[in-house]
């Protein structure tokens, strides 16, 4: 089934996707366990060992895999870098399955970066255990090749979640929390239902194995793409299952919007790629036209919502509902370019989401608002805070040259090049939708940065700490890097597509 090549580090490579997810349990525990005093330190340690362990993967695997290309014998499905593969429950045939590939590493670094920032920058003891914990269902969802053990990560994160928002949130942060486990839990229900189907009638719930070749009926790949679908669409969120997510922003606190927006959204549309395009291809297919439509009313919808939201946190997070829906469209495309731009969608917008959290909570805790009606001035109060947030509110328009600007457009190149007046149409349609999105960037800008300052403006100190210059310079400084060099996403990512599409590249 797979390539075959001896690595002599092979046992040391399994022991590094177990060190993945037992290192931040373990710094959970023990931040739970240990005073408050020392529990930052501790956070902080186990984030850290964790971001390092997450960038090794690139640098040991197999000599086979080049950052540029891979040539696969014969006509083998392509195997990830690193593969775990042991008998988890053998009477029911389930296994624990993990692997990385270049599908899933950008987002499994991206998660152990955030996660670092995110704990370096909270000094409550149960937040940085909490953080802990979403890691480690973040990384298992990621790491996953089967669809049982993809399906309980993906479950890890839901209470953990939960508490952030409801524990340390504002003051609607209960209702903002329910809201979010009830969307979450039905869309969970349809996920296990999908996962229950292909599984029983493949016989078999290895993700590795049913991309090379999917022994599913046509009708059983339409029904469980359509559950797996609406299942992700929840968890992205994808209009019109995304009115948790405002709520969820707004009252969470600010590294739990990082986390949100940055980590946690990934998983449905990794899911989508992942999952529902390698078990239901046919099904993909069949409703890829929907998905478009789903995805272009979403860019637009989202650009509109946002040109008339007065509240800081909560015009980002509308932001990610068209930023999601460039995602969506690239994986409409169904094509490996299309998926690619996703991808690269998908990482732009965790580091510039991310980033905007940050600035926008600084300025919320020290403005002691959010309403953008409070907020003007800002460059004169606070020139480097207002310069930072102008970086990236344009990184998130889609500047050429910083990480926003392949995704989205790519995904509209994808769907120019799949052909027609349909995909032509959408296309036109998002690139009208990215015009949306610098109107209402620039507007924030306008209202929030220029103008005489408010007196609650006026209250904002100048100077940024120690702590925020740490958690935001990473991302800052790969935002460009990824604007630059766009490869640094991309490679090795063609043949794991093209395998799960069932195409040459």
């Amino acid at each position: 089934m797979y390539h075959d090549y001896t690595e002599p580090t092979w046992s040391a490579q399994q022991l590094l996707l177990i060190a993945l997810l037992l290192v931040p349990a373990v710094g959970a525990l023990l931040v739970a366990l240990l005073p408050a005093t020392r529990s930052r330190l501790v956070a902080v340690s186990f984030a850290a060992v964790t971001f390092v362990l997450s960038v090794l993967p690139a640098l040991i695997r197999p000599a086979d895999f080049g950052w540029f290309a891979y040539t696969p014998l014969d006509s083998a499905p392509v195997p990830p870098w690193i593969d775990l593969d042991l008998p988890w429950v053998p009477a029911l045939g389930l296994e624990f399955h993990l692997g990385v590939d270049g599908v899933s590493y950008p987002l499994i670094v991206l998660t152990g970066l955030l996660t670092l920032l995110c704990c370096a920058y909270t000094p409550a003891k149960g937040l940085a255990a909490l953080l802990l914990v979403l890691e480690v269902g973040v990384l298992g969802t990621f790491l996953a090749l089967d669809l049982i053990l993809f399906f309980l990560f993906f479950e890890v994160v839901l209470l953990p979640m939960y508490a952030v928002i409801a524990g340390w949130g504002g003051p609607n942060r209960r209702a903002a929390a329910r809201k979010f486990v009830l969307y979450t839990l039905a869309g969970s229900v349809l996920l296990l239902l999908g996962v229950l189907l292909v599984v029983t009638k493949a016989g078999t719930g290895d993700l590795v194995l049913l991309a090379a070749s999917p022994p599913l009926d046509r009708t059983t790949q339409y029904t469980a793409f359509a559950l797996l679908a609406v299942a992700f669409a929840v968890k992205a969120p994808l209009w019109p299952l995304h009115t948790w997510l405002p709520d969820a922003h707004t009252e969470a606190p600010t590294v739990g919007s990082v986390i949100l927006a940055g980590v946690l959204l990934k998983m449905g549309t990794y899911g989508l790629i992942r999952v529902g395009l390698s078990v239901a291809p046919d099904g993909a297919a069949w409703a890829s036209p929907v998905l478009g439509v789903l995805a272009v009313v979403a860019i637009i919808a989202g650009a509109l919502i946002c040109l008339r939201q007065t509240e800081l946190k909560r015009l980002i997070a509308y932001s990610s509902v068209g930023h999601m829906g460039f995602v969506l469209l690239g994986i409409a495309t169904l094509s490996v370019a299309g998926i690619q731009a996703a991808l690269l969608g998908n990482v732009a917008h965790g580091l510039i989401t991310g980033l905007l959290f940050f600035l926008a909570g600084t300025i919320k805790d020290r403005a002691g608002t959010g309403s953008l009606n409070q907020l003007s001035g800002l460059r004169e109060t606070a020139p480097r805070l207002a310069a930072l947030l102008g970086f990236a509110a344009i990184a998130s328009l889609g500047l050429p040259g910083l990480a926003g600007f392949w995704g989205e457009a790519f995904a509209v190149i994808a769907a120019v090049d799949r052909g027609g007046p349909f995909w032509t149409t959408l296309a036109a349609v998002a690139a009208v939708g990215g015009a949306l999105t610098a109107a209402y960037f620039l507007r924030l800008l306008r209202r929030v940065t220029h103008g005489p300052a408010t007196p609650e403006v006026r209250s904002v100190r100048p100077a940024i700490t120690a702590t925020e210059w740490l958690a935001w310079s990473p991302l800052i400084l790969l935002t460009l890097a990824v604007g630059i060099a766009p490869a640094l996403v991309l490679s090795d990512t063609a043949l794991p597509l093209a395998t799960l599409l069932g195409i040459q590249p």
